[in-house]
């Protein structure tokens, strides 16, 4: 059963209780700066996660924020860290605040919705899609996420992903089609009025495998501010495996894989 601690005045006050220390957990970004572009929702409250919570149906988070401790209390790149969240098939979380540390965020198993979910530091990978059959869909719908030094949204199994109305700074990569799983097929991510702040370290806004058939696909007015990297491609084509290789680059910009054009994506 998953153990949520709540956060006691000992931990607020910066006081020691009586017995050993247990171990500190460094927690970043937990006052996100407003900008023009974005207001940042304030958490409602807060919940130590120790364990990952399983969603089967549908979880309402009240626009608390929850953040790792414990085995969870990481926000490193390391592979195979488990998830703050796994959400069953056709599971829904909604009006979550995920903050720091955040471990690997969320994984879907099977079609899924997010809705109003907010990443106030991505750790290894904000929310993972693992769907298990071609028409499996994963739904994010509304929220925001900041400081992801890789991925935002990964896809490590099969079907479509769809981001709208969704807000990301500070980031890698906002999607990118597993390049070097087992498991490959043609995966497809469709974005829909995404508002994208490029940072220094961000090398694409989607990354596709053109030898697996991915397809991204743009909808609404998608909007990229590019001022720390004028050359951002929206698109960046990858030669993926299935041999746990790194995947070489190929080709950017707009094709029949990646359908868009300048009434879909600007570049600012």
């Amino acid at each position: 059963m998953t153990t949520l601690r709540a956060l006691s005045l000992v931990t607020l006050l910066g006081l020691s209780a009586c017995g050993p220390e247990g171990p500190t957990f460094p927690r970043a970004n937990t006052t996100p700066a407003s900008s023009p572009i974005v207001k940042w929702p304030t958490p409602t409250g807060e919940k130590q996660v120790d364990a990952t919570i399983r969603v089967l149906t549908h979880f309402d988070g009240k626009m608390q924020r929850f953040y790792g401790v414990d085995d969870l209390g990481t926000s490193s790149q390391d592979e195979n860290q488990d998830p703050m969240f796994r959400l069953s098939d056709n599971a829904v979380l909604e009006n979550v605040i995920i903050g720091d540390p955040a471990a690997d965020g969320i994984h879907c198993y099977g079609s899924c919705t997010l809705k109003n979910v907010w990443w106030e530091r991505v750790g290894e990978d904000a929310a993972t899609f693992r769907g298990q059959m071609p028409d499996d869909v994963m739904l994010i719908d509304r929220g925001g996420a900041s400081g992801a030094k890789d991925k935002v949204f990964q896809n490590n199994g099969v079907g479509t992903m769809i981001v709208k109305d969704f807000y990301v700074e500070n980031f890698g990569k906002l999607y990118r089609s597993c390049g070097n799983c087992s498991r490959q097929s043609a995966r497809t991510i469709v974005l829909e009025n995404v508002t994208a702040l490029v940072g220094k370290k961000s090398s694409c806004l989607v990354g596709l495998n053109e030898n697996y058939g991915d397809r991204a696909i743009f909808k609404g007015l998608n909007r990229v501010f590019v001022d720390a990297k004028p050359s951002f491609p929206v698109c960046q084509r990858f030669l993926g495996n299935a041999r746990g290789l790194e995947p070489s680059k190929t080709t950017t910009g707009p094709d029949r894989n990646c359908v868009y054009d300048g009434g879909s994506v600007v570049v600012e």
